[in-house]
């Protein structure tokens, strides 16, 4: 099931945007009936201002943090489940700080944030939560003492400061996401490590030869940006072999491996656009797609993208078999 894709995808997702404040465990097992919880994050140091670069997740992290991300909407056992999750973790600190005679750290407490892609308002009342005034829509407190929130991504307004949350969301919350994601600055610390992730995942789910629906879109979606991202890749070479070649006053071989390099770059990543698209409509490549590969590449991608995408499979064949 590509439940278990996105589920890798999201621990890995986290995981690299925390990385940098704190120590990330993705899984860390609890006592109990060997409980693995998602995403533990502690923070280096309390109250960390760099957090604030992730937005609202940043916020999440502010202190010891569990973090329960759900491709699909979370049930109220699922969510039972991560209480029981919390209180076990929160039982063994307290027993080794009895053990040490020494009361729990504040920053050491843990709190758990599940994050679901939508949430029913029967699911929010039945566990009690509630939103507050301080703090953005679609994330839902549940009683205080069991410091615990349930975050509706889809309830989540589209600004900024979500868009590192908004990206685990589904259908139009996350396309939305990505969107945004590709106008952030080159530089941007987590743009190329999340449009990489992503990319991975995309490779997953069209190896898995079984996406569901919101899958094929999230598949398309991300492939024009691949493309785009190679093209700049290619060109970043480019530029580094320019530079190179100026440095070693070798003109001619560096503009002929220049040329070079930028065509097989360009081939390469136009072949693989068409081999994804394919898979991800009719599911493998067998030998009648795999020769219509060939003619299609002779199109550029403006013309071969929306053919593939719209055309059935005789029809490809037909007007591109030989």
């Amino acid at each position: 099931m590509t439940r278990f894709i996105h589920d890798q995808f999201a621990k890995d997702y986290l995981e690299e945007l925390l990385k940098s404040y704190g120590k990330v465990e993705a899984p860390s097992r609890v006592a109990g009936e060997v409980r693995e919880i998602d995403v533990l994050f502690s923070p280096s140091i309390p109250q960390n201002p760099n957090l604030q670069t992730l937005g609202l997740l940043g916020s999440f992290a502010d202190n010891t943090a569990i973090l329960e991300p759900y491709r699909n909407p979370a049930s109220k056992e699922e969510i039972c489940d991560c209480l029981l999750k919390l209180l076990e973790l929160r039982g063994a600190l307290q027993r080794e700080a009895n053990r040490n005679k020494t009361p729990i750290q504040e920053l050491a407490n843990p709190k758990l944030w599940i994050l679901t892609p939508t949430a029913s308002t029967t699911l929010l009342a039945g566990f009690g939560a509630t939103q507050k005034a301080d703090w953005l829509p679609g994330v839902h407190f549940l009683p205080e003492y069991l410091r615990a929130a349930i975050v509706a991504i889809h309830q989540l307004p589209r600004i900024q400061e979500t868009l590192w949350l908004r990206i685990l969301g589904r259908g139009t919350t996350q396309k939305q996401a990505i969107d945004e994601l590709e106008t952030l600055p080159s530089n941007n610390p987590f743009r190329r490590a999340t449009l990489e992730l992503l990319y991975n995942l995309q490779k997953s789910l069209v190896i898995s030869q079984t996406p569901e629906a919101d899958d094929k879109v999230l598949i398309m979606r991300l492939t024009p940006y691949y493309q785009q991202d190679r093209e700049q890749a290619i060109q970043e070479g480019r530029q580094e072999g320019r530079q190179e070649g100026i440095q070693e006053g070798r003109q001619e071989g560096r503009q002929e491996g220049r040329q070079e390099g930028r065509q097989e770059g360009r081939q390469e990543a136009q072949r693989q656009l068409v081999e994804n698209l394919l898979r991800v409509r009719f599911g493998s490549l067998d030998a009648q797609l795999s020769g219509i590969i060939e003619p299609l590449l002779a199109l550029p991608p403006e013309e071969f993208t929306p053919l593939l995408v719209n055309l059935s499979r005789e029809e490809l064949i037909n007007r591109f078999g030989r």
